[in-house]
């Protein structure tokens, strides 16, 4: 009979389950908590007489095991890879030093930076010297891969289906996980394509059945229904044209619908959360067919604000300064679209994690690392379009606190934060092209002027490497003096200090003032 191992995950079919021997199999998480978690899993779930080993990069392997190993292999070897391009090429010859592979299941977990310090050519090579020893001991290897880059090596691995057995990644969004294959090769043939919906609880990940929905009738897939303000006075194109008179009247109607499209205007930036919840319950409600547009006719919508419409369920946003002639163009392309995304359920989640911080202005030093971390670690926000982060070092003789009093930050999610020698800057949903049109914005006084030198780091990765060396270098003995903080706190943040309140001025009346000493 032949070798093989399991994932461990409970309800999944065997063309996604099983891992044949010899084979090379890479699984890539968005989060490093799942992907501990499935490391846990496919360890634990193996049989007592299994041979098997786990290698980890950044954790102890005890630690790993330690939570859930109540069932597993009797003897488990375990192993620390330093995170360096080194340890990776000599990862096999290390292993027959210390261990004989024969007929084992390895199960190697990583963060995806590790991976980011080979070129393609050379993680291409990787794999192949891999997989040719591999075949020689007739044992397994599973990579486990987390991080916010950990599907940047993608395009790279599904070009390698001839060394790599399988490659998959587990995604979270918000309310559920899913489990994308881009293909897995076994005893049981191949399979590839598949986006299996997983789910994790105490008893570990389980697989679950999509809820499929019944075919929906097309018939009206030719109407086209629309706020009154779209079509810009002029009246319906055709009989397949229906105006309303708001965008409540609109929605009312669009219950009835099945594939018709649907346009809805928003004037002004007070209307976005009433229009999203509108748009979010008929993409719930309605199906992935019917068509979903908003039309701007005002410039209102900032870049986190389009992406909250799309993410709600829209189809197309047109811009304000798009022509009608172009909008017709526009509704005329997205006919027969399906709305490719997942939906939460909980619109909440999209809100909370679409929109910037609810923060603005000056927060300090370890909060500012930490809450910029945790946003760069977003999965639902676009890759390398969070923001932007500056670091401003001020002319000679200026100190950090002194020019962070002309500071002005208006926008929720501009966040700023000082050393000894540096104001540093993050830019909520700002593009590079627009940098030096925000800091004019934010600085009273021209920047070149104020400050000698900057850097400027735009992508998530590049980001969070500051970030972390930030973290590293944290100043010492570094307060914001108390008579500076009342300048540059907020009311919006947390970490804000409260202002001394206020006395109200009481009347006195001096005539009976002095008529009462009198008397006594």
């Amino acid at each position: 009979m032949a070798l093989s191992f399991s994932l461990g995950v409970h309800q999944l079919w065997d063309e996604l389950l099983i891992m044949q021997a010899p084979g090379l199999y890479w699984v890539s998480a968005d989060r490093e908590v799942d992907a501990k978690s499935f490391c846990q899993q496919v360890i634990s779930s193996q049989p007592a007489e299994t041979r098997a080993a786990l290698i980890s990069v950044n954790h102890p392997p005890q630690d790993i095991i330690s939570a859930n190993y109540a069932h597993g292999p009797d003897k488990l070897p375990i192993y620390s890879l330093p995170e360096n391009k080194k340890a990776l090429l000599q990862l096999t010859e290390d292993l027959m030093r210390g261990l004989n592979p024969k007929n084992r299941l390895l199960v190697l977990l990583t963060p995806s930076s590790i991976w980011e310090q080979l070129q393609p050519y050379e993680l291409t090579d990787w794999m192949k010297n891999t997989a040719r020893w591999l075949r020689q001991q007739n044992c397994t290897l599973l990579i486990l891969d987390y991080g916010k880059s950990a599907n940047n090596q993608r395009a790279t691995l599904q070009s390698q289906h001839r060394t790599l057995c399988g490659l998959a990644s587990l995604r979270w969004l918000q309310d559920l996980h899913r489990y994308d294959v881009a293909y897995w090769c076994n005893q049981n043939g191949v399979t590839a394509q598949q986006d299996v919906s997983v789910s994790f609880d105490e008893q570990g990940w389980h697989a679950q059945e999509d809820t499929s929905q019944a075919p929906q009738p097309r018939n009206d897939e030719q109407l086209y229904l629309a706020h009154k303000g779209v079509l810009e006075g002029a009246p319906p194109l055709s009989e397949n044209w229906h105006l309303f008179e708001s965008n409540l009247a609109l929605f009312n109607a669009a219950y009835a619908a099945q594939a018709s499209t649907l346009v809805f205007q928003l004037s002004n930036s007070d209307q976005l959360d009433a229009l999203a919840r509108k748009i979010h319950t008929l993409r719930r409600q309605r199906g992935k067919i019917i068509k979903l547009v908003v039309r701007e006719s005002a410039p209102c919508l900032r870049f986190s604000d389009e992406r909250l419409l799309l993410a709600c369920g829209a189809n197309l946003i047109v811009p304000h300064n798009a022509p009608l002639s172009r909008c017709l163009t526009m509704l005329e392309g997205i006919q027969g679209q399906t709305y490719p995304r997942h939906v939460p359920a909980d619109i909440n989640l999209l809100i909370d994690a679409m929109r910037p911080l609810n923060l603005k202005g000056y927060i300090p030093y370890n909060p500012f690392c930490e809450t910029l971390i945790s946003l760069m670690n977003n999965t639902l926000l676009p890759e390398d379009s969070k923001g932007i982060l500056v670091a401003l070092r001020p002319v000679p003789g200026l100190r950090a606190e002194q020019a962070l009093t002309l500071c002005r930050a208006r926008r929720f999610g501009d966040l700023v934060t000082i050393d000894e020698n540096r104001l540093t800057l993050f830019l909520s949903s700002c593009r590079i092209n627009d940098l030096d049109v925000a800091l004019k914005h934010i600085f009273p006084l021209p920047v070149e002027e104020v400050f000698s030198n900057r850097m400027v780091w735009y992508q998530d990765k590049l980001i969070i490497m500051e970030l972390q060396q930030m973290q590293l270098n944290k100043p010492s003995n570094w307060h914001l003096s108390d008579r500076l903080a009342p300048l540059v706190s907020n009311k919006n943040s947390p970490v804000a200090e409260e202002r001394p309140t206020r006395h109200s001025p009481q009347p006195i009346s001096l005539s009976l003032a002095l008529h009462q000493e009198r008397a006594e």
